[in-house]
């Protein structure tokens, strides 16, 4: 049986908004380029206590109903806490590029990581780039968060994708040790270290900026934290 989320995106060129179905959703893991870095993701894991991954890159499968362009979402606690991401949606026409938050339960990860990625929803931006257009230049684009608490608005992560597998070799890879993105399968393409250490916050903004063509994706969403009586 296939299951399906449908939401509303808003295209490229920002002129019309179309439903997008989405029947798969897979969180690739551990796809730094480069080793020290992707080492010192590893090590700040860790010292949660969440084993090292047994390969590099791994792929994470999580229902795509936890996908969700909705500004609140609900967890458990206050344990868990998001991460920006490209992720890389396969659709009729090709591959399409949006971003999106990896929000993890941190207490659940320490001893199940696919487990930990299920129990949250993953809120992603309502709007879509053709990978085409960013693909001569991809290395430049830019990846930030921010944790906002108190009013205040503090960086949390920023760099390039260029410290990040390619997401077309990165789909390669998931094509080798799974089978080829067929359409309705989105993948997220990783992450970047934190600054500061991984922390929660009530608000959490992330963006993808093009700085060749001059645009981004953006995003916020806020925390509602449910009770947790065990």
């Amino acid at each position: 049986m296939t299951h399906m989320v449908e939401l509303t995106f808003l295209s490229d060129d920002m002129r019309w908004t179309e439903p997008v179905a989405i029947n798969d959703l897979i969180i690739g893991g551990w796809t730094g380029r480069d080793k020290a870095k992707l080492e010192e993701h590893i090590v700040e894991l860790e010292a949660l206590g969440v084993a090292r991954p047994v390969s590099t890159p791994c792929f994470y499968r999580v229902g795509a109903n936890l996908l969700t362009t909705a500004s609140t979402i609900q967890t458990v606690g206050t344990g868990s806490s998001g991460e920006a991401e490209y992720f890389l949606l396969k659709r009729d026409d090709g591959f399409w590029v949006g971003l999106g938050s990896d929000h993890t339960d941190r207490e659940v990860e320490a001893y199940n990581v696919t487990v930990s990625k299920q129990c949250c929803p993953k809120p992603i931006a309502p709007r879509l780039w053709r990978h085409d257009d960013v693909r001569t230049h991809w290395d430049e684009l830019i990846l930030r968060s921010f944790r906002v608490e108190s009013g205040e608005r503090i960086l949390y992560q920023e760099g390039t994708v260029a410290s990040m597998i390619d997401p077309i070799d990165l789909a390669a890879q998931y094509a080798d040790d799974v089978a080829p993105l067929e359409t309705g399968q989105a993948m997220f393409g990783g992450t970047l270290p934190v600054i500061g250490g991984i922390q929660s916050a009530p608000r959490f903004e992330l963006e993808l900026e093009d700085p060749v063509l001059n645009r981004k994706i953006t995003h916020t969403y806020d925390m509602a934290n449910l009770p947790n009586i065990g």
